[in-house]
């Protein structure tokens, strides 16, 4: 891509930063295919089969058909019959994730894992003096490739939003690199879903006031974005000026893990079993991800009239499955108090008050 100078906000508000944000293609699936030669190239989905179940991952042979991380399991199998289901194993995706950032801190000790399978580098400096973030991000490309065999696509860019944007760019297997004079050019003809923390709500809502692009975002002032969105408002119109502050936080400890939805019509509390029963399952799959445990778990609803109504609970032991994990959070809805008629547009589930494993009391010994 060949982009002419121009003048950007982004250029001071970063003061030329070099952030990669690399993120492994497929990766769960993609350690099942390295690990078993007789799965590659069909569409592997990892996942547990039931109608309960939602996907961990699936190889971009099953993504051709549809399938998507999240789905529930049994839609990926009407997508894809042919798929060969593998029953996730988090102990080898750990351990290829733990070799993979031993590769990130031969160049730089600003890492920040955003999960087993992504994370943030700051190489504004790196440890082996090489000269630009573009060849750091080839190398450790060629390394992981070398010596993990597996393959990560990665982004290049002055700041952790428009890297992470830049890394799904020319996903699988690709490197992406905004120069700080291209950020406006690339920035503005992209679709406002293309923003990360942009879901399909919040994007529906900007297009209701004709918001399409970033570009059309970027025309918006600030008090109407914040009148709109609340604080995510502020986010959205920095954002939309290829502007984000956040620096690389490495060693970040996880505080909690969640997962909501915004249902198409407003439902009474009685016909919220299913869903927090399928966010359930999604915030336990990531919470696998951790090497820290939750002790706490949260539901949060969101009445018709936007109030917001939450309820936690301790339990002695840390929920030790997923079935645990949703029995508490059913039980939870028990202890909100509905009236007949109400309604809620909103339910979320999560983790909460993480603790280093090794703290936790030996119950099951």
């Amino acid at each position: 891509m060949t982009m002419k100078e121009t003048t950007t906000d982004v250029d001071s508000a970063n003061k030329l930063r070099k952030i990669v944000h690399v993120d492994m293609d497929a990766f769960y699936a993609s350690v099942e295919q390295r690990d078993d030669p007789g799965l590659r190239g069909k569409p592997v989905v990892v996942a547990w089969r039931g109608n309960r179940s939602v996907v961990c991952a699936a190889s971009y042979e099953a993504r051709q058909f549809g399938v998507r991380s999240a789905m529930p399991a049994v839609r990926a199998e009407r997508l894809c019959p042919n798929a060969i289901f593998i029953p996730p194993d988090f102990a080898r995706y750990k351990a290829a994730s733990s070799a993979v950032r031993e590769i990130f801190r031969r160049y730089t000790d600003l890492v920040e894992p955003l999960s087993l399978d992504e994370a943030y580098l700051d190489v504004t400096e790196n440890k082996l003096d090489v000269p630009t973030a573009t060849r750091v991000a080839k190398a450790i490309r060629e390394h992981i490739r070398e010596e993990i065999e597996l393959t990560a696509s990665a982004g290049v860019a002055p700041n952790k939003f428009l890297a992470k944007v830049a890394s799904d760019w020319r996903k699988p297997d690709g490197l992406f690199v905004i120069q700080p004079a291209e950020v406006m050019e690339f920035l503005l003809p992209l679709p406002v879903g293309r923003i990360p923390g942009v879901g399909k709500v919040t994007e529906s809502r900007l297009k209701q006031i004709g918001v399409n692009t970033v570009g059309e975002l970027r025309t918006l002032d600030l008090a109407l974005l914040e009148d709109q969105f609340g604080r995510y408002g502020r986010r959205l119109y920095e954002l939309a000026r290829g502007i984000d502050h956040n620096p690389v936080v490495p060693n970040r400890p996880t505080q909690s893990i969640s997962a909501e939805d915004t249902f198409e019509r407003d439902l009474p509390l009685s016909e919220t079993d299913a869903l927090i029963r399928r966010l359930a399952e999604k915030v336990w799959l990531v919470s696998r991800k951790e090497t820290r445990v939750a002790r706490t778990v949260v539901l949060k609803l969101k009445t018709s009239d936007f109030n917001i109504i939450t309820r936690s609970h301790t339990p002695i032991g840390p929920p030790a499955t997923c079935d645990e994990l949703t029995a508490i959070a059913l039980s939870l809805r028990e202890r909100v108090k509905a009236e007949p008629g109400h309604r809620f547009r909103l339910v979320g589930v999560g983790l909460s008050n993480f603790r280093d494993a090794e703290g936790l009391p030996a119950l099951f010994d």
